[in-house]
């Protein structure tokens, strides 16, 4: 028979490490978190203080577009109609309903993540090449709208200033107090797609990336955490819209142009996909090659290119998963000669 203390015993002991590993995952996580805050703001006493600002709302894009293509392995060449839609979508609330930028912030997500559902429901039954050229077209269709379709609303190529009105002493036109509020922003879309994809939800989304026909086998319905994933990647590209919005204070047609989707593939390429370290340092090292090379060399783009070659066929995982790589050698090595 089965000691009755014994299982009481083996329980307390399953329980206290399970809260032990929780703990654990949390304090990493706050390290993590601190870890960000310093870096950014430490550059941030390097360089101009609004060009890191626009460098984190561009990793926010990065990160975004890393949940459907690094995770879920669905490439999009079309995920700028996302971020336009948020820019678009919280310029014309702010303009023409309410100045408040929280409320104009929410109207730019919500108004991403409907068309995500809208669209979403249409490309996820499509796969690979189809998929990417699908929402490519989508995407050219919405710059179309921006640039003459709907040009009344939106101005065409003119373009729109916005200016949000302050929240009580809070001017988000404030250098200083923009860069905390995307700051806060990074670091909360960090924390939320880091719980996300260590949940089974993105233990299932890697397992649809690795092979969706087994999952389906297994019984699991793949299409709907597809669209989930979709909806939510759209809706996070449509926040990083709204707040480079507010950043810039005005919005043109290239915030939802086409050719700019290369810009998150050549971040992944750079970081690493699949990997929310990898987004972000993908993120900065091609804004500051995009940025600040521009300034001394004119031909930065031949310089982002062989760059670009370099990593893919050099290191093909991406800095984060090259030096992952190089430290699991090391230590291989170190406990193999240990063990002599």
């Amino acid at each position: 028979m089965v000691n009755e203390n014994e299982v009481l015993i083996t329980s307390k002991e399953n329980a206290t490490f399970a809260r032990l590993s929780l703990d654990k995952g949390y304090a990493r996580t706050l390290v993590e978190l601190a870890v960000i805050s310093i870096i950014m703001i430490i550059a941030a006493r390097f360089f101009r203080m609004y060009r890191i600002t626009d460098f984190m709302v561009f990793i926010i894009f990065v990160l975004s577009f890393d949940l459907l293509y690094g995770y879920m392995g669905h490439l999009s060449f079309g995920h700028m109609l996302y971020f336009g839609s948020g820019t678009y979508a919280s310029a014309i609330f702010m303009n023409r309903v309410s100045g408040n930028p929280i409320l104009g912030i929410l109207a730019g997500i919500l108004f991403a993540a409907l068309l995500a559902i809208f669209l979403g429901a249409l490309v996820m039954k499509t796969h690979g090449a189809a998929f990417a050229l699908i929402n490519m077209g989508f995407n050219q269709i919405g710059f179309f709208m921006v640039v003459s379709g709907l040009s009344a609303i939106t101005r065409g190529d003119d373009g729109m200033a916005v200016f949000p009105d302050p929240l009580g002493s809070i001017h988000l036109g404030n250098e200083r107090i923009l860069f905390y509020v995307v700051l806060g922003s990074l670091l909360a879309v960090f924390y939320f797609l880091k719980r996300l994809t260590q949940s089974s939800f993105g233990i299932m989304i890697r397992s649809i990336h690795e092979n969706e026909n087994r999952v389906k086998f297994l019984g699991y319905n793949t299409y709907r955490y597809k669209i989930i994933t979709f909806v939510i990647s759209g809706a996070i590209a449509g926040f990083a819209g709204t707040l480079t919005t507010i950043n810039y204070g005005f919005i043109s047609p290239g915030f939802i142009n086409p050719f700019y989707n290369v810009n998150p593939i050549f971040a992944i390429l750079i970081g690493g996909a699949g990997n929310l370290y990898g987004a972000i340092i993908g993120g900065l090292v091609f804004k500051f090659l995009s940025e600040y090379i521009a300034i001394y060399v004119s031909t930065w783009e031949l310089v982002l290119g062989i760059a670009l070659l370099i990593m893919t066929f050099r290191f093909r995982t991406g800095i984060v998963g090259s030096v992952k790589t190089l430290f699991g050698k090391l230590l291989k090595e170190r406990m193999g000669g240990g063990t002599k």
